[in-house]
């Protein structure tokens, strides 16, 4: 996290190349209001260990577009269609569905590992994923949800995939660095977002290179 603001004014730089196309253009992001606190209330989805990236979007829908907003959603309704069904009978977008009753994902280690695409977070993101709370990131993985303002990725050193239920009622405070599970009162500290966080909150980082002077706008 040190290193993030180098990295992301690298990042910026490379995104104002018109010949460019390292970051995938997105219809909608998680993107908040000034102000507003980074507090998500909802159901929870709770996976396990090594979830990939083909898990989580399978090669076969790479294809669809997200910069267009009917492939964007379409994207969205396969998220997380790659989850073995004897371990995940529950599925994340419920089949005939575009958006999921989660917006709340429960990882474990090493969440988002795999090939790098960015179409994984924006997948997420297209189903209504806004925070993914998770012992450990892929690194890729982590900064593609911070590049595509898709959805908040979390840390915790509280194993809570073995802690919480698919389906439970939890918020996850991240002004204050806690999940609370609402079912049993519980509460679990979180690791601070840090300065991932406004780049996210601005909806990723092309909107906060934007705003913060670091991109010429005509």
């Amino acid at each position: 996290m040190m290193a993030l603001a180098h990295q992301l004014q690298r990042r910026a730089a490379t995104l104002s190349r018109p010949a460019r196309r390292a970051c995938v253009s997105v219809c909608a992001k998680v993107s908040k209001k000034e102000g507003e606190p980074r507090v998500i209330r909802g159901k929870c989805y709770v996976t396990k260990d090594n979830i990939d990236t083909d898990q989580i979007i399978p090669a076969e829908y790479l294809t669809l577009v997200p910069s267009k907003p009917d492939e964007y959603e379409k994207l969205g309704s396969y998220a997380l269609i790659g989850l073995p069904d004897d371990l995940y009978p529950t599925r994340y977008v419920k089949e005939g569905q575009m958006k999921t009753e989660y917006p709340i994902i429960i990882g474990g280690q090493n969440f988002g590992c795999g090939s790098s695409r960015e179409h994984a977070p924006v997948a997420l993101g297209a189903a209504g994923a806004k925070v993914c709370v998770s012992e450990s990131y892929a690194r890729i993985f982590f900064r593609n949800c911070i590049a595509t303002g898709e959805l908040y990725p979390c840390e915790t050193s509280v194993r809570l995939c073995d802690e919480l239920q698919t389906g439970s009622e939890v918020t996850v405070d991240m002004d204050n660095n806690i999940l609370t599970d609402h079912s049993t009162g519980k509460t679990y500290s979180l690791q601070s977002i840090g300065e991932a966080g406004p780049v996210i909150d601005a909806g990723g980082i092309f909107e906060y290179a934007r705003n913060q002077g670091m991109i010429k706008t005509a």
